[in-house]
């Protein structure tokens, strides 16, 4: 999962980012809207924290013009207690929830997971493709039951094409979800851990269930 977090609060935006990547979430940082709204346009994001109170381009500003431009990610809107009717207005234009300050680091998790799932046409949390499930939370994978052990990275691609089952994920689409900003699109790396995700699967299924669709893109089979 990647998400982005614009927050002018360093010191906050640093310690949600930090408690983020230990569940092996990819995080990209805003420290205002105007460079929030650029990067939110130019990457794909599983979600959005958006605060409201925010220098250069205020966050309802950001939002509006995500949601004029069809960006459809999920926005969590990051507000002060006394702020019910700027949340309210969040939510009127196009935001999937809201956090309240101060929040902890546990509840912010359990929000990013339900608006993802809900983002996804999915009401439970645990993703079935055939025998195989994937479960997000306890970041579990098994197959007839048996638990296959996967590598953080392995296990995040393989949630991005699940999550997005039955569709064919590009190699690109799969790159923007999985790792942030500084990634080197020309490098191996995306390819080496598809392989070997692909290698574990069939292994455990006996059968390639993670399919190459050439020129298009890999897509998990019933």
């Amino acid at each position: 999962m990647r998400v982005l977090i614009v927050e002018d609060n360093r010191d906050l935006a640093l310690s949600v980012k930090k408690g983020l990547e230990q569940e092996n979430i990819s995080v990209d940082l805003a420290y205002d809207g105007e460079s929030g709204e650029e990067k939110a346009f130019v990457n794909s994001y599983d979600g959005i924290f958006l605060d409201l109170n925010l220098p250069k381009k205020d966050g309802l500003e950001v939002l509006q013009s995500l949601r004029s431009e069809k960006i459809e990610s999920p926005v969590i809107i990051i507000t002060a207690r006394d702020e019910i009717e700027e949340r309210a207005k969040g939510l009127d234009f196009g935001a999937d929830d809201y956090l309240v300050k101060p929040f902890e680091l546990l509840e912010l998790k359990a929000r990013l997971r339900a608006v993802v799932r809900r983002y996804h046409g999915r009401s439970l949390p645990q993703i079935s493709v055939g025998d195989l499930t994937v479960d997000p939370v306890c970041r579990r994978v098994s197959y007839q039951e048996k638990e296959l052990l996967l590598k953080p990275k392995e296990f995040d691609i393989l949630l991005c094409i699940a999550q997005r089952h039955p569709a064919v994920v590009s190699s690109e689409e799969i790159a923007e979800h999985v790792y942030d900003e500084d990634f080197d699109p020309f490098s191996s790396v995306l390819r080496v851990h598809l392989a070997r995700l692909k290698k574990k699967l069939a292994e455990a299924a006996n059968k390639e269930i993670l399919k190459t669709i050439r020129a298009k893109g890999y897509q998990l089979c019933d």
